[in-house]
């Protein structure tokens, strides 16, 4: 029966990751997380609920990041051999974070609620710890539909936090023959939605809104640092720049620049030559004093460079290695490194000046996946601009995940975003985090798009996750009073 129960948790996580790109079945994946709190109704004690959360995770982080697999392949005969570690490695260690959860939930108190409250807090956790990574959080189940517009007002976390006590409520229902707790949860999802599409902001009128050109090059990883491919990706960028009419901006992607930026100047000519005194924004590498940085700039009408930002949150063993000189010593080093301990993290986020489209908070690849770095902005931007090359991670869930987790920043904000990916997805997405256009994955190609204006402040970007973080510590003490007024023997079946 254990066995059974376990490949049943096993079977969920992975239903539950249905509910992440390029799937998006969150019906199902809603339908998983009642199942694994159904499931909890026989784990009575701490040690066995945890290796029901571990291995519901398991399933869950396996079959969502089996992207992660992609940039190993980019040279296969070096790194290939590290691929299935990487993912096995990093599904086993997350679900860890959710073992943990369930093990503290069940040792604190007995009801579903106090699981869904410690889930909510790791998964905060996993947003934070270490440099953090808060890919596929549990409340991004409902970004595909009406349900993410609550990102606007109570956040990743705090939506998270509700989807697990309403998921828990169900659950409960269910096993406990309770209808009207499951009619319950069910009227609370229909509330919620039905709020979140009343607040969901209308379309705009982009009549006389700045232009802005988006440069999708389409260069495979595996060719795009190749010498005989190089020189067609660069020239495929600036032939894109060179048609007219110009737009108010054109905005190339991550490392669209061969060079070094130190020794780019020909480079640089040649792109303010064919902008034609458009302004351009492009991804270049930069070295200082013996460190390199993952660099975004502004080319001015002049050609000069008028802005200048450094990636701040770079990816571990990616762009850089813990522990480098332990590494290397088994000739492991970060995928994208240029030097031993790979890129060097600039100084934190940053606003740059667009001219007509007013300041930007430029986001370098993995930087947009963080809703605390891109509310860590030092005052409020009037549009969000990514680039990044997501062609190390395929053409299907990895680039897809990373585009639905822009549009969330988006609509966290309440600002446009400007996104502009090597292989794609490129797209302008409005502050409701409705993309406006877009090119599609694994195509070259440009793309003017008018750039909606920025809405007034949400609440989330004005109180960020302390919102919260305040609903949990309410929410926990609110079940511990319920708990010693009303104790559950913990032998009974009725979880």
């Amino acid at each position: 029966m254990r066995f059974i129960r376990r490949v049943g948790a096993l079977c969920l996580g992975a239903a539950f990751a249905l509910g992440q790109p390029p799937f998006d079945l969150w019906w199902v994946a809603v339908s998983a997380l009642v199942g694994v709190f159904a499931l909890l109704h026989w784990d009575h004690r701490p040690k066995s609920a945890a290796w029901t959360g571990w291995v519901f995770g398991v399933g869950y982080f396996s079959l969502s990041l089996h992207w992660i697999l992609e940039p190993f392949q980019v040279d296969a005969a070096t790194t290939g051999w590290m691929a299935p570690f990487a993912l096995v490695g990093l599904a086993a260690g997350l679900a860890l974070l959710w073992a943990l959860a369930f093990w503290l939930g069940r040792r604190v108190g007995f009801g579903p609620f106090f699981i869904a409250v410690s889930w909510a807090a790791l998964e905060f956790a996993r947003a934070y710890m270490l440099t953090g990574f808060p890919w596929g959080l549990v409340g991004y189940v409902w970004a595909p539909t009406g349900m993410a517009q609550w990102h606007a007002v109570i956040g990743p976390h705090g939506l998270t936090l509700v989807t697990l006590l309403v998921a828990a409520l169900i659950a409960q229902g269910v096993v406990t023959h309770a209808p009207l707790k499951v009619g319950g949860g069910i009227f609370a999802v229909a509330a919620l939605y039905g709020a979140a599409i009343w607040m969901t902001p209308g379309s705009q009128d982009q009549t006389d809104r700045p232009v802005v050109r988006l440069i999708q090059p389409n260069a495979p990883q595996h060719q795009k640092w190749d010498r005989n491919f190089i020189p067609i990706f660069f020239n495929r960028q600036v032939d894109f720049t060179a048609q007219l009419p110009k737009p108010d901006l054109i905005v190339w992607p991550e490392t669209a620049v061969p060079n070094l930026l130190d020794m780019a100047g020909p480079a640089l000519e040649v792109i303010a030559d064919a902008a034609a005194g458009t302004p351009v924004v492009l991804g270049i590498q930069r070295e200082e004093e013996g460190s390199y940085y993952n660099s975004l700039i502004t080319l001015d009408r002049t050609g000069a460079v008028s802005e200048l930002y450094d990636k701040h949150h770079l990816v571990p063993f990616g762009e850089y290695m813990p522990a480098a000189s332990l590494f290397a010593r088994f000739n492991i080093l970060g995928l994208a490194a240029r030097a031993d301990a790979g890129y060097s993290a600039g100084p934190g986020p940053a606003l740059i000046d667009l001219g007509v489209l007013g300041r930007a908070l430029p986001l370098i690849c993995y930087e947009a996946v963080f809703p605390q770095d891109v509310n860590g902005a030092p005052s409020r931007p009037d549009v969000l601009l990514q680039i990044t090359n997501d062609a190390w991670f395929g053409t299907r869930a990895g680039p897809q995940q990373h585009l639905a987790q822009a549009r969330l920043r988006a609509i966290e904000q309440g600002l446009p975003m400007i996104r502009v990916a090597n292989t794609g997805i490129s797209a302008v997405i409005d502050p409701a985090g409705r993309i406006v256009d877009s090119l599609p994955l694994g195509r070259a190609g440009f793309l003017d798009v008018a750039v909606p204006a920025p809405l007034a402040p949400t609440l989330y970007s004005r109180t960020g996750d302390w919102f919260a973080f305040a609903a949990l510590l309410v929410v926990f003490g609110t079940l511990i009073g319920l708990e010693r007024r009303n104790p559950i023997d913990p032998t009974a079946r009725d979880a």
